[in-house]
């Protein structure tokens, strides 16, 4: 049907109309999409080149040189070395097993650590670098960078690691370092930054651990440019950080080493402390182990015999030790005696050898007794009776009272780890601790440092020191930080009458000197080096009243995790006394035979800042004691170098 003009002319207006909206939405949404090009390329130009800068641009933190660890002369105890090392980048090496094998071909790798560090690449992004090997010698690392145009995507570096010159001699004080564990950050509520670092190495115990946050230091930072994988392109900027804080110790490495060889295989702890400020000089236990395994990565095997050994070398026996004092207690029981007024310095006991008491028998270390005495004999002789005695007059509760004043049953606040508290018992710690009423019979055995006391050789070594000065001397182990001396205060006078005092130094003083002292072979002879102490062993296991009729097994017959601890506790010199030791050699039987030997050697190296002078031992020891000494291997004092094994 054919269409007329006015259809046509509808028809065409229609078309028109749609037309001109069409075109006019058109030009609105092109207007919009100007509008909001023009805010983005030039309103918000800066935000939006901000943001591609931080996805170019990366902040990533520099570790901190590590703050050194010295002796009180200055001395490097802890310090840091050049680590050279090689890492790998999948990315650029392409066949990564087939460089590897190259480099092995070129430094020491064993087929294990190749397979480990293999499946480590390969576990990881492609533009990660993995440590292939550390602590590499210089030809070694030299070869390395020879060998580079062959070795793609292997690149030689120089960082630092932790290492410790004077390794066994410290190694229980200061500790080592390791990488942080997860635990590690558990511990701690708002991490450090730089604890996040892959391999970052903290303190793990001893010092090290203790003063963490004054040697670490700030970590600086570096700009770097990465590409959209996030590989490294180039450094733009670095601000290097500060340097952990250097920090000195009170002990004196040439005393440390001498006690720590001194001790040999025994499994024992030496503590000397100054008396005049506490300054602790050595604090040495054995058999030790070499702290620069563990910041290495110490192998399974060495682990196994370090855990295995029944000597225990891991355990830091001077703090963590607890002991039965053994006699070394009786000064204790002797002042509280006096204090409370039960007895006098004059006060007559009788000993047959043994009391007894509740149907029980208490028994004397002499069978036969030693008669009628007083207190200065009690001490030179170490009668046990004479204690048995007095203790029931003063009652526990005095006699702990007495130990706390003297510094046991307490954790003295030093940068080491696990330091026990040690048990001075009371009526009141059984009742809570065991439920049960506190015994004539524990009050009996607690005299003598048996029961249920436990002390560790630091504690014995400050109630030494404050018996010795009067004063209620406390254990420093930090002399200096930054180069700043840290300020001592003189300690308080003691709240016990000086008299009292005097007459128990006076016992100590037979005991070493006396005609029947306990530890007269360990005597100095110079007067102005006399010495004073007490001896002490502590029974490991009960003797039955049938080994006592038959005879007591000598420790000799025993095994040796049996026998009894050796215990000597001392100070010198007499007149005016200067230093104060403990000694502790576990199952080493007498005190006199295998403590107080040790304790003289050491409190001589210290008196006289050298080799134990041989004019200071009695004239029939002397040749015994040459021999000794020339046979010991001490470290030079001016390299610290262990000497030079050779073969006969």
């Amino acid at each position: 049907m054919r269409r007329t003009a006015r259809d046509t002319e509808e028809s065409n207006r229609t078309l028109n109309r749609r037309t001109l909206m069409l075109g006019g939405a058109m030009s609105a949404m092109v207007a919009v999409l100007g509008v909001r090009m023009r805010y983005l390329q030039v309103d918000q130009a800066d935000e939006f080149k901000l943001l591609a800068e931080e996805n170019r641009i990366n902040i990533r933190l520099i570790p901190p040189v590590r703050g050194l660890i010295q002796d009180r002369n200055g001395k490097i105890i802890a310090g840091n070395e050049q680590n050279y090392r090689v890492v790998i980048t999948r990315e650029a090496a392409g066949d990564v097993e087939l460089v590897l094998r190259r480099l092995a071909s070129i430094i020491p790798m064993t087929a294990e650590e190749l397979q480990q560090t293999i499946e480590e690449v390969n576990s990881l992004s492609a533009f990660v670098p993995v440590t292939v090997a550390e602590r590499l010698s210089w030809d070694d690392f030299s070869k390395v960078a020879v060998n580079a145009p062959a070795l793609p995507g292997v690149v030689p570096e120089v960082g630092q690691s932790r290492r410790y010159p004077l390794d066994y001699d410290f190694a229980h004080v200061v500790g080592y370092v390791g990488p942080v564990s997860d635990k590690d950050l558990a511990e701690l509520e708002t991490p450090d930054p730089l604890l996040k670092i892959p391999k970052f190495q903290i303190g793990k115990i001893g010092v090290e651990k203790w003063m963490e946050d004054t040697l670490r230091g700030q970590a600086g930072t570096k700009r770097i440019e990465v590409n959209s994988a996030g590989r490294v392109m180039r450094e733009l900027e670095r601000q290097d950080g500060d340097p952990g804080t250097d920090i000195r110790l009170t002990i004196d490495a040439d005393l440390q080493n001498f006690a720590q060889v001194r001790l040999g295989t025994e499994s024992a702890a030496v503590v000397v402390m100054d008396v005049t400020n506490g300054d602790i000089l050595c604090i040495a236990s054995a058999p030790s182990f070499d702290p620069n395994l563990f910041v290495r990565g110490i192998s399974h095997t060495d682990y196994k015999a370090l855990t295995e050994n029944d000597h225990r070398p891991l355990a830091n026996k001077t703090v963590s030790g607890a002991y039965p004092p053994g006699s070394t207690f009786k000064m204790v029981t002797a002042l509280a005696a006096l204090e409370a007024g039960v007895t006098t310095p004059d006060t007559k006991v009788y000993c047959p050898g043994h009391i007894e008491f509740g149907g029980r028998r208490f028994h004397c270390w002499k069978r036969s007794g030693h008669g009628t005495v007083r207190l200065e004999q009690s001490l030179s002789e170490s009668c046990d009776v004479y204690y048995y005695d007095i203790a029931q007059k003063v009652g526990i509760d005095k006699i702990a009272e007495m130990g706390r004043k003297l510094g046991l049953g307490q954790r003295f606040d030093i940068p080491m780890s696990a330091i026990t508290e040690g048990i001075m018992p009371d009526k009141q710690w059984k009742l809570e601790r065991h439920k049960q009423d506190w015994r004539i019979g524990d009050t009996i055995n607690a005299s003598i440092g048996q029961g249920y006391v436990l002390t560790s050789p630091l504690q014995l070594a400050v109630m030494t020191a404050r018996i010795a000065s009067g004063r209620a001397v406390a254990p420093r182990l930090v002399r200096m930080i930054r180069d700043q001396e840290l300020p001592t205060a003189e300690a308080p006078p003691l709240d016990i009458p000086p008299e009292y005092l005097a007459a128990v130094r006076k016992g100590m003083y037979e005991v070493v000197n006396g005609d029947h002292g306990t530890a007269k072979s360990s005597r100095i002879v110079d007067p102005t080096m006399a010495f004073a102490g007490k001896t002490g062993t502590s029974q490991v296991r009960n003797i039955t009243a049938a080994e006592r009729a038959a005879g007591v097994i000598a420790n000799e017959d025993l095994p040796w995790n049996r026998r009894d601890h050796a215990l000597f506790v001392g100070y010198a010199p007499y007149e005016a006394p200067r230093y104060a030791i403990s000694v502790v050699v576990e199952h080493g039987g007498g005190g006199s035979t295998a403590a107080a030997p040790i304790a003289r050697d050491v409190i001589l190296r210290a008196l006289s800042g050298g080799l134990p002078p041989l004019e200071a031992y009695p004239s029939s020891q002397r040749g015994r004691i040459e021999t000794m000494l020339k046979e010991l291997p001490l470290r030079d004092p001016v390299t610290g170098q262990p000497p030079v094994k050779t073969e006969t």
